[in-house]
């Protein structure tokens, strides 16, 4: 999906379209959106009221931003007081998850109604086996992407990029061709011409560390990479990674589409706008640890799993990061017994730091009896048990 996030938010704001606009930080921090009268739809909100990036303060980061923004180097992950100083004049709005989600099932479902053998990659991006759609291979696959790309925006008011090649590796790299709201057709005799120019880090898997390591070698682009033997490869970045490597810079995947998947884990965590100190700031802290433990059991619910293992990650104010983990008698979605035993993961770890972010995750998942009910304690059990703060640590 073609800036996903940003776009969702066009179609609730479309007096925006066209403004650089940045997603990012929570919906309490600072810069609300302005809330129209009574009678006054969203889309009649005066621009110049909606909050800029200008004189942003604090630690939250971008979530993704409009293609106008990009314009001036602001990107995803990159925090909101350097994006302020690239383009001060942005506007700024906060995620709203549960209405990305909500598109996000809907554009989905459209295209499993077109070609169902469908693997979900997350909230945005899909990958997708038409061999055996009827008429899907017409034009190369051109005119089944432009079916599915036509039915989406119909339907949602959305646009989508597709990248069609013969494998996952080529079609993802394709997808980022003609963006926004293009399309990419990638045949195996096209590697040499449109795929070896490219730089390394155009492969999914290539990231800064082992692109600087490769410019190091003198190998700037996908092509250069293609000329290595694989021995040298494997001696340089051992022998998973470097026959990864040899295969990758050729456009060979063998990789199928998934149609489903269970997942490993589910978290939550959230980086504080200050650093917080387990003492001095402990009932700030107590707060935030008990919503991450409820967002965790709703992002449970809706999954419809329930957790042996809980843990917990902290970040400190030298960014040093520690996770502990533990696994539980009975598996459990229940905010206050999540928050029992990552209070107990958090007894094991030095606190005497300030801390920079905090998070809590539920693993070793396995599908739940019934939904709206834990094995370990039924749902609405004692509120004071899930708020009331542990006396040893917040």
């Amino acid at each position: 999906m073609d800036a996903f996030y940003a776009s969702v938010e066009l179609l609730r704001y479309p007096q925006l379209k066209g403004l650089p606009i940045v997603i990012g930080g929570s919906r309490n921090a600072q810069g609300r959106v302005p809330q129209p009268s009574a009678d006054q739809p969203l889309s009649k909100i005066a621009v110049a009221s909606f909050p800029r990036l200008a004189g942003y303060t604090g630690r939250g980061v971008i979530t993704t931003a409009t293609y106008a923004a990009r314009q001036f180097g602001i990107g995803s992950a990159m925090g909101l007081m350097k994006a302020a100083k690239l383009c001060p004049e942005a506007i700024l709005l906060p995620v709203d998850f549960p209405r990305y989600r909500h598109y996000s099932q809907t554009f989905k479902k459209i295209i499993v109604d077109i070609a169902p053998t469908m693997e979900d990659r997350g909230i945005d991006e899909v990958y997708i086996d038409f061999t055996d759609v009827p008429g899907g291979q017409r034009e190369g696959g051109r005119v089944l992407a432009r079916l599915i790309q036509k039915t989406i925006f119909e339907e949602t008011g959305l646009t989508c990029s597709l990248g069609v090649a013969p494998n996952k590796l080529l079609a993802k790299m394709a997808s980022e061709f003609n963006k926004p709201n293009g399309i990419a057709i990638l045949f195996e005799e096209d590697l040499e011409s449109q795929i070896w120019p490219l730089a390394c880090n155009k492969i999914n898997g290539i990231g800064p560390k082992t692109s600087q390591k490769l410019d190091r070698h003198g190998i700037q682009t996908i092509g250069q990479l293609a000329q290595r033997d694989l021995n040298w490869l494997i001696d340089q970045f051992g022998q998973k990674t470097g026959m990864w490597m040899y295969a990758s810079a050729r456009g060979q995947d063998s990789r199928p589409v998934v149609v489903h998947s269970e997942p490993v884990s589910i978290s939550r965590e959230t980086t504080f706008e200050r650093d917080l100190h387990a003492k001095r700031d402990r009932a700030a802290l107590g707060e935030i640890f008990t919503q991450l433990c409820q967002q965790l059991e709703q992002d449970l619910e809706r999954k419809g799993y329930v957790a042996k293992s809980i843990g917990v990650k902290v970040r400190f104010d030298d960014f040093s990061i520690m996770t502990r983990e533990m696994t539980i008698e009975q598996p459990t979605r229940v905010a206050s017994m999540i928050r029992q035993h990552a209070g107990l993961c958090l007894k094991r770890l030095p606190l005497q730091r300030a801390i920079r972010l905090l998070g809590v995750r539920a693993s070793n998942l396995r599908l739940a009896e019934h939904k709206g009910t834990s094995a370990h304690e039924p749902r609405g059990g004692p509120a004071d048990k899930l708020h009331a703060p542990d006396p040893q640590l917040f």
